[in-house]
């Protein structure tokens, strides 16, 4: 329900309310001031307040409907969805075209994840609606809901037909053609769009946007370009193009903007790294490192800034240095399998073998199987004499990597250095016949077994028979 009230008005009619709430003693409004009153405590999210107005609008004028139906709208809100709709039974028989009726109708539903049922209500709300904007957005979020993308954007659409600075419809519709994949479609429509209201600064930036999903980054420039023309404080637009300036290697131009972003809203962590990131493209690495620091500085929280910070030291080879930050980066995420990652070829670099063994057995664990983590631990456990480990831990990667003759090499080694031979002799076999070559493998991590007469007479067999065929 829409209310227009002059601002004096509803400042005497609150001060009214509030006065008598303090006194105790009952005062008389009208039904157009509890609704006044009423819009305002919602508005501002003061329910309690909201719900003594109705409660004492009903006691004075029981038989307003606007104001059965703030109380129907509160109802909903505390998830009274029976009591509600109680209300609403007997106010369809007092008004059957009341478009609100059928609105919180249809929020019911929406309620108890009835959205078909919902949309069928709307709908019939749109037959006695003077403004079809809000109902249309209303069908469109229902269809949101059941993951019907281009039957929300339809209504969507309509919304702007009806308001084209429909900004939130406007948004909607470009994430239904994200989701769709139809980035092409988004792009046409954006610019139509643009015919009709040339000076968005919203419509130039989604447009951007999309231009940068089909890597058509002069044209997203320039359409952050527009952006930021018609609005020259969009701080969005400012980030997007310094983002497409870096795509293009414009990195000193990319930091004139990040700069322009923190004159208009002040510094960010995140504003500070990217400036970092582009000092660094140009070379300028201590220059770089400047930057990551004012990152967590601004942002002791800032992971992303230590980790940067870690790898500074890390191309420097100040090991201990890199493994101060990276510890730093793990103690705000500690779920972050890149984190892990580093810190295990941090510590491998200072030859700190099991804190290394450490690490890459937390990168599998959070999801990271990638072959060659699989290796770097299992060859780890190989240098620390845990063979037992290093053969389980290459067998659950034969799971994940089944055609992996580096895997096989390497259980072969294992189990012949175990005395497990006719083991040892099956995985050499399958990982001779993926890819002989490999065979140094072998070699490098297991040379005693490697020098072994009957280890050589096996190879030599293979390849005598190979050469045959």
């Amino acid at each position: 329900m829409e209310y227009s009230p002059s601002e004096e008005n509803q400042k005497f009619s609150l001060r009214k309310f509030e006065s008598m709430l303090k006194t105790n003693n009952i005062v008389f409004f009208d039904s157009n001031e509890f609704e006044t009153i009423i819009h305002h405590y919602l508005e501002i999210g003061k329910v309690a307040l909201a719900k003594k107005a109705i409660k004492l609008g009903l006691d004075q004028h029981p038989s307003s409907v606007n104001l059965k139906l703030f109380q129907v709208e509160v109802l909903i809100f505390e998830n009274h969805l029976s009591d509600a709709d109680a209300i609403l039974s007997d106010l369809f028989e007092l008004e059957p075209s009341n478009e609100e009726l059928y609105i919180q109708k249809a929020n019911i539903h929406s309620k108890r994840d009835e959205h078909k049922e919902a949309i069928a209500v709307f709908m019939k709300a749109l037959e006695f609606s003077e403004d079809n904007s809000e109902i249309h957005s209303l069908i469109g979020m229902e269809y949101l809901f059941l993951d019907l993308y281009q039957q929300a954007k339809t209504h969507f659409m309509k919304c702007i037909d009806l308001n084209l600075e429909d900004y939130s419809s406007l948004y909607n519709i470009i994430y239904c053609f994200e989701f769709l994949d139809q980035t092409q479609d988004a792009i046409n429509y954006l610019n139509w769009y643009l015919d009709q209201n040339p000076y968005c600064e919203v419509a130039w930036h989604q447009l951007g946007k999309q231009y940068v999903e089909i890597n058509a980054l002069e044209k997203a420039a320039a359409a952050f370009d527009f952006a930021i023309i018609s609005d020259d404080s969009f701080i969005g637009a400012y980030l997007e193009k310094a983002k497409v300036l870096e795509q293009l290697n414009d990195h000193q131009e990319a930091i004139n903007h990040y700069n322009i972003t923190i004159a208009i809203e002040g510094p960010t962590a995140f504003s500070y790294l990217k400036i970092g990131q582009c000092y660094e493209h140009l070379g300028q690495l201590e220059k770089g490192l400047e930057f990551y620091h004012k990152a967590v500085k601004e942002d002791p929280a800032f992971d992303e800034g230590w980790i940067k910070i870690s790898a500074f030291y890390f191309t420097k080879k100040d090991f201990l240095k890199a493994l101060f930050y990276v510890n730093k980066a793990i103690d705000l995420d500690a779920e972050n399998a890149d984190y892990w990652l580093f810190y295990s070829k941090i510590n491998e670099r200072l030859n700190y073998l099991e804190e290394a063994e450490r690490g890459y057995k937390r990168t599998l664990e959070l999801g990271e199987i990638s072959l060659n983590v699989w290796i770097f631990r299992g060859d780890i456990l190989i240098k620390l004499g845990e063979l037992e480990a290093a053969k389980y831990n290459f067998i659950q990667a034969l799971e994940h990597h089944p055609d992996s003759e580096e895997l096989e090499f390497r259980i072969s080694g294992i189990c012949l250095s175990l005395n497990q031979s006719e083991s040892g002799y099956t995985h050499l076999l399958k990982a001779l016949h993926t890819n002989a070559d490999h065979v140094f493998i072998i070699e490098e991590l297991f040379p005693e077994i490697y020098q072994r007469m009957d280890v050589i007479k096996f190879i030599e067999s293979y390849k005598n028979s190979s050469r045959q065929i």
